[in-house]
């Protein structure tokens, strides 16, 4: 199975604030404070030997780049809503500074888009569509008892389109659609040719299929909350020209909120208007549609488990059809997948499950037709069937190939990073052998006050079912853990160790812990903590 990750997700990172052992809320005293306590240790003006004065200049530039970005309010705020990708990504120095931490996300998000479209210029960009329509309802509504009920498919469609970028400002856009139902099929074939304006786009569409079809669209950016699309087809028929004029406008009703108005003229003329309104934890869209063959107004709420990549979703539609309300969820399995059970019931429909798989810009979606009427039992079984999948294909299938995906991700981190691994270990070393003169003076403190004495600590993984620590995965940090021990205390926060002055990471993708053999008051203890969890020495009590 391929990954879904990009190679640049792979690259580890530097966590400034573990380097300077700070909190995520340090204030900017602490971090000056940090800075200083570091100082003192790695600059190489403190170490006269050639060698510990190379090692020191090496140090002592992490320690740099790490308060320069943390003391600058800016490049904080970037840092802490991206990452250090962030700091490296082109265009921010025309972003504000006084822009809060989700807009800083949203302006990456659109440099970091813009940047892959630059890279992507002469790439296409395929989109797909395949729906298979299955009908199943002589399950729960058999015409003859006496035989196996039957499962047909009723229709197939299949949509495909690619994007050709020509310069940075054109494009050329091929799709191409096929339809079949009861042994009768259509199709269809389009060129397109778009061009970005100042505020706006421009496209200019032929195709062939029933009928010729000419057409023209475009949009524009009318001011800062008020945008406008619209265009015109004419498809040249045996019975004559039909034309069709359509357009849509819609407005920034808030910081959280869109509403549109739609016309459309043709052979099916409708209006319509829909308010969209979207939050961090949900979203919330009504809409109305005036037009032929129906009117109807519909709703839709969606709940968004961000912690379990999950979206959870409920809609209801009334109209002169009829009515259909409808439930179901929405399932993350991958960075760039995810898979949707729904449920329909309603008057005419009946009972449809449909099932919905997201690859990318690929799309499969399986509805199932149970039931003409609504029967209790196809509600039922359609409710229940695809929770009983999904366990039975999680534990079977996806747990095993997830498995093994996150070990070929840890072996690639491994490769990607085998460079900059081998100079952390070189690092940690250089940190360990330029902490020795403030080892020994905080020791001395130390056992003059009979305070907090690290004996031994060990960072790594240890054997299944035993406390022993793997020897080629572990390493010895007793020498860095005593010099963070400030007036008898020592405090580490909650984030991965291996950025600590004078660690690494032993096993990348591996779980890890922190052992600390320790004296205070001259009682001997021993604490284990997992790798990101916070401590707090001497224990209370």
């Amino acid at each position: 199975m391929a990954s879904d990750h990009d190679e640049s997700d792979a690259e580890l990172e530097e966590n400034y604030y573990t380097f300077l052992n700070l909190p995520r809320d340090a204030t900017a005293e602490q971090i000056n404070t940090a800075y200083r306590k570091q100082s003192r240790i790695y600059h190489p003006d403190k170490h006269l030997d050639p060698e510990s004065k190379t090692k020191a200049e090496l140090m002592f530039n992490r320690t740099k780049r790490a308060y320069e970005v943390l003391s600058d309010p800016h490049q904080r705020a970037i840092y802490d809503s991206v990452g250090e990708k962030g700091l490296r990504t082109e265009g921010w120095e025309i972003v504000h500074r006084t822009k809060t931490p989700a807009e800083i996300r949203e302006e990456y998000e659109r440099l970091a888009q813009a940047a892959a479209e630059r890279r992507l210029q002469q790439r296409t960009n395929p989109r797909g569509n395949i729906t298979i329509n299955v009908n199943a309802t002589e399950i729960f509504a058999p015409y003859d008892d006496t035989e196996m009920p039957r499962v047909e498919i009723g229709s197939m469609s299949i949509a495909q389109s690619i994007e050709a970028p020509i310069t940075r400002k054109d494009m050329i856009i091929m799709s191409g659609n096929l339809y079949s139902s009861n042994g009768n099929g259509s199709g269809g074939f389009m060129v397109a040719g778009r061009r970005l304006l100042n505020k706006g786009w421009l496209e200019v569409c032929a195709g062939a299929g029933n009928g010729f079809l000419l057409g023209l669209k475009g949009g524009r950016t009318l001011t800062q909350k008020l945008t406008l699309n619209g265009g015109t087809n004419l498809n040249f028929r045996d019975q004559g020209v039909i034309p069709a004029v359509f357009s849509t406008l819609a407005v920034q009703l808030d910081k959280h909120t869109v509403g549109s108005l739609t016309l459309n003229a043709g052979p099916q003329s409708s209006m319509s208007t829909q308010i969209d309104h979207s939050k961090e934890e949900y979203s919330l869209s009504s809409s109305f549609v005036i037009g032929t063959p129906h009117i109807y107004f519909g709703l839709s709420y969606t709940r968004k488990l961000m912690e379990n990549e999950m979206k959870l979703k409920l809609a209801a539609k009334v109209g002169t059809f009829g009515f259909m309300g409808e439930y179901g969820v929405e399932k993350k399995v991958s960075k760039y997948s995810s898979v949707t059970a729904t449920v329909s019931i309603g008057v005419p429909s009946g009972v449809i499950l449909r099932f919905k798989i997201l690859r990318s810009n690929q799309s499969y979606v399986f509805p199932i037709h149970l039931s003409e009427e609504i029967v209790p039992a196809a509600v039922f079984y359609a409710s229940v069937t695809p929770v009983i999948a999904w366990f039975l294909i999680k534990k079977t299938v996806m747990d095993p190939m997830e498995a093994e995906r996150k070990s070929i991700e840890v072996e690639r981190t491994k490769r990607q990073n085998e460079q900059r691994l081998t100079a952390k270990r070189q690092e940690a070393s250089a940190a360990v052998h330029l902490m020795q003169r403030t080892y020994n003076r905080i020791m001395t403190e130390e056992l003059e006050r009979t305070g907090l004495i690290v004996t031994r600590a060990v960072y790594g993984c240890t054997m299944d079912g035993s406390n022993q620590f793997k020897p080629e995965q572990s390493l010895d940090v007793t020498i860095p853990i005593q010099c963070l021990v400030k007036d008898g205390t020592l405090q580490l926060y909650e984030s991965s160790k291996s950025d600590l002055p004078g660690f690494y990471d032993p096993s990348i993708g591996d779980e890890k812990i922190l052992r600390i053999e320790y004296t205070y008051q001259n009682q001997f203890k021993v604490i284990n903590i997992k790798d990101n969890e916070g401590l707090r020495l001497p224990l209370p009590g």
